[in-house]
């Protein structure tokens, strides 16, 4: 008889899996970046690189309310290994591919859907997995070490693939990225997540693929507090996506086109992302959680936007790359810490599903109605004696650029309003007491597992 084997659980299981996925990531934005360098040589055009994202987003919308069911119906483990699984085909295909000279641009836009579809999988799986195996009180440093993983890769990649790719070239960056995933399922294998605490909500909800879909969407609706806070989310996105939209233009505009400037305000926002991580994880966040959501919503907008927009050179821009990205960790995490603990266990793929198709909504239109209004609007209003050029002039100047400097202006003012302005509604700033909690004080124990093969425990 094999001897038992004992499964990594609690923070311990959670750090194995969130370092493994460090590393995949890292080399996934390493393959990211080298991919994007090779798309503009073959084409020299921004739009090819801009349908990489429409089609990664698309699929990932649409799928969104079903990965959420099969998420909460079965294994929350196999699920993390199916969106793992689904980069890695598209990865092999790409490495492929390219190992034979065949690689076209299509193939991108082809793997881009299948990036899309498993992405679909792996957020709300690991957001629901994180309630399971840590406790409540481990929740936010939890959840900001999963925003150091989403941000920190974005610092090193860049760096790493460039100096990489005449040594190794795009094929042995593509490998290493596809070799990281035997090592994601590895630390999958390797850690116990137990079973989603049974709810009366979770009963309720089941029946098929539709109701159990439409579900996530109608436990948010019958909770006025979760809907408000989700609310103002939608609307802090809007202004967030309107004026990200033309930062990248507006530097370029004021700069002549220099793109080590604005390189250099990219990789200012990034350290501020890792910044912030690491002091979420450190800290773990206020002990009332609302008030990280707000505070974190209202510093990108108030001392990054704003500031962003009346800059005109990096001694400007760098503070306010990096006042936008630090405090997103702060917003992101506690606001996961909420959901994490107010919605039932069994309910939170589907639930986390539908709470972020709903905060995503302005993603498609946000960067289409920020590029019309500076190209069409405020560009040649402020490049003119315009009354316009005389109210905001002495704000933010006159000439090439300055009509977009005028539209962060405003969107980081509109961002900061709506996000303080839930201290003023009492659904969203008490939203912690109205709401009960469904998270145990502590997570489940780990049971001994017989035989040297572990199995897949959801």
């Amino acid at each position: 008889m094999a001897a038992q084997t004992k499964l990594l659980h609690g923070m311990k299981g959670f750090l194995l899996v969130w370092i493994t996925q460090v590393v995949s990531i890292l080399t996934s934005s390493m393959s990211s970046f080298a991919l994007s360098i090779w798309v503009y040589q073959q084409t020299g055009s921004a739009t090819a690189l801009s349908l990489v994202q429409v089609f990664f987003i698309t699929p990932f919308l649409i799928v969104s309310p079903i990965a959420g069911v099969l998420v909460d119906r079965y294994n929350r483990k196999l699920m993390m290994a199916v969106s793992d699984f689904a980069s890695f085909i598209a990865t092999a295909a790409i490495l492929i591919l390219n190992a034979t000279g065949s690689i076209q641009v299509w193939h991108l836009y082809a793997a881009s859907i299948l990036f899309g579809l498993g992405n679909s999988f792996q957020w709300p799986a690991y957001s629901a997995v994180i309630s399971t195996m840590v406790s409540k009180q481990q929740l936010g440093r939890a959840n900001g070490l999963m925003s150091l993983m989403e941000s920190g890769p974005g610092v090193v990649a860049p760096i790493l693939a460039g100096a990489l790719l005449p040594v190794i070239g795009l094929t042995g960056i593509l490998g290493a990225d596809v070799a990281t995933f035997f090592l994601a399922l590895a630390a999958l294998l390797l850690v116990f997540v137990p079973k989603p605490a049974a709810s009366k909500d979770g009963a309720e909800s089941r029946g098929n693929f539709l109701k159990e879909a439409a579900f996530g969407f109608k436990f948010i609706f019958k909770r006025p507090s979760l809907l408000a806070i989700q609310t103002i989310f939608l609307t802090t996105n809007l202004f967030f996506g309107i004026g990200f939209a033309v930062v990248a233009p507006m530097v370029l505009a004021k700069t002549g086109n220099n793109s080590v400037i604005y390189g250099s305000t990219q990789t200012a926002g990034a350290i501020g992302a890792v910044v912030g991580g690491v002091i979420m994880s450190a800290w773990g966040g206020f002990k009332k959680q609302i008030n990280g959501v707000l505070i974190g919503m209202a510093i990108p907008g108030l001392l990054g936007l704003t500031i962003f927009g009346l800059g005109s050179g990096l001694p400007v821009w760098i503070p306010a790359a990096v006042m936008m990205a630090i405090a997103g960790p702060l917003c992101n995490a506690s606001n996961q810490a909420i959901w994490q603990a107010k919605v039932p266990q069994d309910l939170q793929g589907r639930v986390f599903s539908a709470r972020r198709l709903i905060a995503w909504i302005p993603t498609p239109i946000a960067p289409l109605i920020g590029g019309l209004m500076a190209d069409y609007v405020l560009e040649p209003a402020m490049r003119t004696s315009s009354g316009l050029a005389k109210v905001f002039g002495g704000l933010v100047g006159t000439g090439v650029g300055t009509g977009m400097g005028l539209l962060l202006f405003v969107c980081g003012v509109l961002a900061t309003i709506s996000g303080l302005s839930g201290y003023l509604i009492p659904l969203v700033r008490n939203a912690e007491s109205i709401l009960p909690d469904h998270l145990p004080a502590t997570p489940a124990a780990e049971p001994e597992i017989v035989g040297a093969q572990p199995e897949l425990e959801g």
